[in-house]
């Protein structure tokens, strides 16, 4: 098991990456090059900072109070936490064992489900990230195929694992309708999905593209509002409603 992690970043107040106020952790590494990364220096996987648990543990107890009253807990994104599995399902399980605390993990879903069953058995909720069906245009988008990201979301709706799916909605690139449509049937098969974010792509970290000196590719692209969000989310409950296939309208099995 690791005894040291790399670490990006903390925020001690979080209040979207899963139920209440978080602590949320950024790790170092991330094996996609998302083309609307807001965060492309924590790709490297040599950078970051290294921390072992207990330094983490103890950035997270002095807040311990406030996440326990608020129904929340820990975040752990990055780039991508399974990179380092071995180290966050030790710190998830430190945290549970100690104070009960509520343990996510945001996650791409680019890992071998294999070599996460430690860290998803003290994994309380994921953040999943699904940034497009088409596995071609996944690879154009991101840089890797999408295979390992849809195996991993099959073993967590095996195992039960409570889901929430995001997809980062960037005009005229991952908000058409046919991937929309598929990305519905697909929450739909699995069943364990509690939530559904549809994110509004925004421009705010292409400042970080220029400082490492790359050039940002969706230079010109709009970011994405509400109207957009709205669109979307009327295209994937459709093709849910149609893949259920057991109720109509406002059915009780979805969500």
């Amino acid at each position: 098991m690791l005894s040291q992690g790399r670490i990006h970043s903390m925020d001690t107040c979080g209040t979207v990456d899963g139920p209440g106020i978080r602590f949320v952790l950024f790790m170092q590494g991330c094996a996609l090059q998302c083309a609307y990364c807001h965060n492309p220096d924590t790709w490297n996987t040599d950078g970051g900072r290294p921390m072992s648990v207990e330094q983490v543990l103890a950035e997270i107890e002095p807040y311990v109070p406030y996440y326990v009253r608020s129904g929340g807990g820990l975040t752990v994104t990055g780039g991508e936490p399974t990179l380092q599995a071995p180290f966050v399902a030790r710190l998830f399980a430190e945290c549970k064992r100690r104070w009960g605390l509520h343990t996510a993990l945001d996650s791409s879903g680019f890992c071998d489900p294999r070599h996460a069953e430690e860290l998803l058995d003290a994994t309380d909720l994921v953040l999943l990230d699904l940034k497009l069906m088409d596995r071609q245009r996944h690879i154009e988008l991101t840089g890797q195929p999408n295979d390992r990201i849809l195996a991993f979301a099959r073993r967590l709706a095996e195992r039960e694992t409570p889901v929430w799916i995001r997809r980062v909605l960037v005009p005229g690139i991952t908000d058409d309708a046919a991937d929309l449509s598929e990305l519905g049937r697909f929450i739909e098969r699995l069943g364990n999905v509690r939530k559904l974010e549809l994110l509004p792509y925004h421009r705010m970290g292409v400042y970080k593209w220029a400082e490492l000196g790359r050039a940002y590719p969706l230079d010109g692209v709009r970011a994405a509002d509400e109207k957009d969000a709205e669109r979307a989310a009327a295209i994937v409950e459709a093709a849910r409603r149609r893949e259920c296939g057991r109720c109509g309208q406002g059915c009780p099995c979805r969500i």
